[in-house]
């Protein structure tokens, strides 16, 4: 997946950090909220990117603390994150939602499941809408958030709001 090769190259492009600081950013930025990346893959990708030669781990100690493995990126890893870039932007735009699957699948149960399933989807988006307000009400005013993720928390709001409102119109032929 490429994607997360992007996401991991991107936040060490900023700062040099752990495994553990890019978990910890990627869920603190709720970055999985928009891209699929999940949490423990990240050990993985930074020891996979560290064998491509794309990331150089130094081991750090700190206080009291055990040891820890700082990545950097090298030469070849800023060069990735480049091409993965520019490669990335220029692919066909996907909308991967998981509920469709159940909208394409809608046919094969009682009307009565249907429309179960139908408001189980609704109060599911309520509820990622309401997520989505508060994060946005209370991350917008904090100085560490960049311009670009402020962008990104809009439009997954935006969207929010779309799919909700689509899914008024998919009820009312259930």
């Amino acid at each position: 997946m490429r994607t997360i090769d992007l996401i991991v190259l991107g936040i060490l492009k900023r700062e040099a950090l752990s495994a553990y600081d890019i978990q910890k950013q990627v869920t603190s930025r709720n970055i999985s909220q928009w891209v699929k990346i999940s949490i423990p893959s990240i050990y993985k990708k930074v020891i996979q990117l560290e064998k491509q030669g794309y990331l150089k781990g130094t081991t750090a100690k700190t206080s009291k603390m055990p040891e820890k493995v700082i990545y950097s990126l090298t030469k070849k890893g800023r060069r990735e994150f480049e091409k993965l870039m520019l490669g990335i932007a220029t692919r066909p735009i996907n909308l991967h939602l998981d509920l469709n699957a159940v909208i394409l699948n809608l046919d094969n149960l009682s009307p009565a499941d249907q429309k179960t399933c139908l408001s189980i989807l609704e109060a599911n988006i309520k509820s990622t809408q309401t997520k989505l307000t508060k994060i946005n009400e209370t991350q917008q005013e904090l100085p560490t958030l960049s311009t670009t993720e402020k962008a990104v928390m809009h439009q997954q709001y935006l969207l929010i709001e779309t799919i909700e409102r689509w899914l008024t119109e998919v009820k009312q032929t259930f």
